[in-house]
This record gives C-alpha cells, structure tokens and sequence, in this order.
C-alpha cells in the first residue's frame, strides 16, 4: 500500500471524490478531518468532484458542516449537477423541464425562462408544454409512477432526456449497495430506446469543467499537479486516468479490500496509486 501523506506531498492540487472518500453511510470517514487541515496548513488547494446531483453545492457543504468537516465550502464542490445546470443554460432555454428527484435537487435546473415540474404532476394538460426531462436523485418520487412517466414522456416526445448522476449503486453498508438514479435510467432506455445525456464521472466533461474552474484560481497548474483520489474503479479512477491525471485508489468505500486486486485486474482499470484510505 501506498503511503497517502507522502503521495500529497507531491500535488499541488487534489480532487477528492465524496462517498466513500470523505464520508459513507455512517457519517464523516473518521479522522478524515486531519487530511484536511494538514492540507490547509500546507497550503495545498482541494476540490470535491462528485456525481451527487441531489443537493445544491450550498446544502452539500452544509452536511459537511453539521458534521463537524467545515473544511469543504460550497466553493471547493463541483457536482455533476453544475453540467447539467449548464447543458440546459445552454441548450434549453425555455418551456417545462420534468425532474425526478427531491425539490432540493431541482436547484440545478432552476433557469430564467424555465418552469419545474416534478415528473409525478405530469398530465394530459401539461405533458405536451415540457421540454426536457432531468434525472436528478433517487429519492423524492414513488419509483413505479416515477418510471412510468418517465417511459411514457419520453414515448411521446422528442425531448432531451438528462441524467445528472449516472452512478449505477451507492453504498448502503459495508456490503451491500442501493440502487442509484443513473441505474434507473439503464432501465428507462431499455424500454425507450432513448439515449440518456449523461454528466458526471468517468465522463471527462466533469474533469474539464473542473479544471478551467481551478486554473482561474491557480494560474500555471498543469495536470501533472493534480491528484484524483476516488473509491471506484469505473467512475473515479477511469475518469481520472482519461482525463489524464495520477489517480489513488481508497479502500474505504465501493471496493471491498480484499477483492481490489482482482477487480483491477478484471476491469483493467489500474490506479496510479493504492492507499487503504484518504486518512493522514
């Protein structure tokens, strides 16, 4: 194993993933808080790069906050709902846009010229004023009516369809996963046929938007000063390796330890680095 300390030592920047990293389904990862405060004594810059979609980067660092991490603000998160907000900004720019999610998700496709609609107030009056659907989060919707709205909108209407966490699972345990809005959408184009915009990791689109964010603040970093430190091998490692960074492999959330080996060898996916976890 890797010594993650000294791996620090050597960026300028790191990007850390959230679930799994930082925290899981108990709370903050503990210790984690010494990572963080010896960065901000080294003067080492750091960002969040996570697909959570289910909040605005304000109420995201406000859970860091109650928990006791008031390290992470709004500023240091870049979410996967920041390129969906952005895709409609850009692409959509009027009308009804449908979302499955809480209405604290809804945050990101909130626009001048644009109305929300949760997806289960979706009727015979309004269905044909809507103008894109939005997967945001896993929760705030009863899942059959949620899906079958969601089969039957895209059935009869051209529009795009978004999915602004592609995460297939989440961690419930140590062991077992629960079943993640970007999971829902495989099903969603089966029956559809559809094909789903999707915005997060392993997409480089996410490390893109993140890297002209911090060059803004950092002038002359180059890729080589960043570090990716994720617990998954599909999204934050693969995302991290096409995008051209070193990326550290955690064993405190998606990967059980001792199946990592055979999983990197399996998926072909191999991290720069493997540390037991983000904890100095």
């Amino acid at each position: 194993m890797d010594n993650f300390r000294l791996l620090l030592e050597n960026y300028k920047i790191i990007f850390f993933d959230a679930y799994g990293v930082i925290k899981n389904y108990k709370g903050l990862i503990p210790g984690i808080e010494r990572t963080f405060e010896w960065l901000k004594e080294q003067n080492k810059a750091y960002y969040v790069i996570t697909n959570d979609a289910s909040r605005s980067p304000e109420l995201l660092a406000s859970a860091y906050h109650k928990s006791g991490l008031h390290a992470i603000t709004a500023d240091r998160i870049i979410s996967s709902g920041m390129l969906a907000k952005e895709f409609l900004d850009l692409k959509v720019k009027k009308g009804l846009v449908a979302y499955l999610g809480t209405e604290d998700s809804a945050h990101y496709i909130e626009h001048p010229g644009l109305d929300t609609l949760p997806l289960q107030q979706m009727n015979e009056d309004n269905i044909d004023d809507i103008t894109a659907l939005v997967l945001l989060d896993d929760e705030g919707f009863d899942w059959m009516d949620g899906l079958n709205k969601a089969v039957n909108l895209l059935r009869r209407r051209a529009i795009p369809a978004i999915i602004a966490n592609p995460d297939g699972a989440y961690p419930m345990s140590k062991r077992d996963v629960g079943i993640a809005i970007g999971g829902l959408s495989y099903m969603v184009e089966k029956i559809t046929g559809k094909k789903f915009i999707r915005f997060g990791k392993p997409d480089s689109q996410i490390f893109m938007f993140a890297w002209e964010y911090i060059i803004q603040q950092n002038p002359g970093i180059t890729k080589k000063d960043i570090l990716m430190v994720g617990d998954t091998l599909h999204t934050d490692i693969l995302g991290g390796n096409k995008f051209g960074l070193d990326t550290a492999l955690v064993l405190t959330g998606n990967l059980l330890p001792e199946d990592h080996q055979a999983r990197i060898f399996s998926t072909g996916i191999a991290p720069t680095y493997i540390c037991e976890s983000a904890i100095i």
